[in-house]
């Protein structure tokens, strides 16, 4: 596993100029995360990923897998072997993620009907006001 160390400026993700917002916006993609997670504590291969992700196209979980490995998040292995075997693991950078991503899935498994329910009267809200528009417009004046 490579090692990079990486001292330097703190980026400030609320800029819209500064390289810290990519990164942000690649790691807070769904698949990213689901992959990260899937990959703590063990190498897999892309078969063994898409059986534990469950509705990730190959294309989009290579696509996910390249974007991790370009950003330092996973490492590529390939074994010089006949048919070929590629490995994925997490790098010490993807590992310092780890806890961080747990958590926020462990949060969102928790949480999921809260929010349901949380969306369920928002759009009860949002249709009354809806109904409630279109009577006073098609109110006599």
């Amino acid at each position: 596993m490579s090692r990079i160390d990486c001292p330097g400026a703190t980026g400030n993700v609320f800029r819209s100029d500064c390289p810290s917002r990519q990164i942000l916006d690649a790691l807070a993609e769904k698949w990213t995360l689901l992959v990260i997670d899937a990959l703590i504590g063990q190498p897999m291969r892309t078969a063994e990923l898409r059986r534990a992700i469950g509705g990730v196209s190959e294309k989009m979980l290579i696509q996910t897998l390249r974007k991790l490995e370009r950003n330092g998040f996973v490492e590529r292995r390939v074994f010089a072997e006949v048919p070929p075997r590629v490995e994925y693991r997490l790098t010490g950078l993807g590992v310092s993620l780890a806890d961080m991503v747990i958590a926020l899935d462990r949060w969102v498994e928790a949480n999921f009907s809260c929010v349901q329910q949380a969306q369920q009267v928002f759009d009860a809200r949002q249709a009354g006001e809806a109904a409630q528009r279109v009577e006073r417009r098609d109110a006599p004046a």
